[in-house]
């Protein structure tokens, strides 16, 4: 493995039954409306929605903290309801990782005064171990990083 993609969103804003589809799993599964009111009624608080201004500190906090672990960042797009971020392998846990970033990122939202939940629990992974792999999922976070 040279590199891996994490996922995660904002709380509420991306649920299972999405009609986006969703991931669980490591999955991809298709929209299912019934599934996603349900999971949309038992929601005990509003989705959260990054503000531009949240977005860009949150973008600042995660390339600080990989800066601080001297970990490589290929591509990161903080979306208002979601973040990808692709980073290069080091000793650590793809599972350290991935509540490293979601810490930082929550630490510089709460200097902001933001509370309560942010985000939803877990995250996906996608591993990169061919340069192929790596291009491609480059180009996608990159992609997505222009639609903003």
């Amino acid at each position: 493995m040279i590199a891996y993609m994490l996922t995660w969103t904002t709380y509420g804003t991306w649920l299972q039954g999405d009609e986006r589809g969703y991931v669980k799993d490591g999955k991809t599964l298709h929209a299912n409306p019934r599934l996603n009111t349900s999971n949309y009624n038992a929601l005990k608080r509003k989705p959260v929605f990054l503000s531009d201004n949240q977005r860009f500190v949150v973008k600042n906090g995660i390339c600080q903290e990989a800066s601080r672990v001297d970990q490589r960042i290929y591509a990161l797009t903080v979306q208002y309801n979601h973040i990808h971020l692709i980073l290069g392998r080091t000793g650590d846990t793809i599972e350290s990782a991935a509540h490293r970033y979601k810490r930082a990122a929550t630490y510089v939202l709460r200097k902001m005064g933001i509370e309560g939940k942010i985000w939803t629990k877990g995250y996906d992974k996608r591993y990169c171990y061919k340069q192929n792999d790596l291009n491609a999922r480059i180009e996608y976070v990159l992609r997505h990083d222009v639609e903003t």
